[in-house]
């Protein structure tokens, strides 16, 4: 549903599947993910804690994706270097009023 290309925060792909389910794929980051969430308020940006020192950003997130995301539960995280998965976790999302508030 939406590919973002911004130096900051890096590739990222949303997927849907015909359940409804939401996949996100993001570049491969050290350190594994510990109590990961997504933040988001149903805007143009989420925020993915993976854990207390690693934290990435999913910004323009296209039209289309949003309200798929901001109505589901959870997450599949995949995370991927180079062309080979190399890890995906389950994260749940939290809906919040307002992302800007977090900065």
């Amino acid at each position: 549903m939406a590919d973002n290309e911004t130096p900051q925060a890096g590739r990222y792909d949303i997927l849907q599947n015909a359940a409804g389910e939401i996949l996100i794929i993001i570049k491969y980051h050290e350190g594994g993910p510990e109590n990961p969430r997504l933040v988001y308020d149903g805007g143009d940006a989420a925020l993915l804690y993976r854990s207390r020192e690693s934290a990435v950003l999913l910004e323009s997130i296209n039209d289309k994706a949003r309200s798929p995301l901001k109505s589901v539960d959870e997450v599949l995280m995949v995370e991927v270097e180079g062309d080979d998965v190399a890890r995906e976790y389950k994260v749940p999302v939290r809906v919040i009023k307002s992302l800007q508030a977090l900065y």
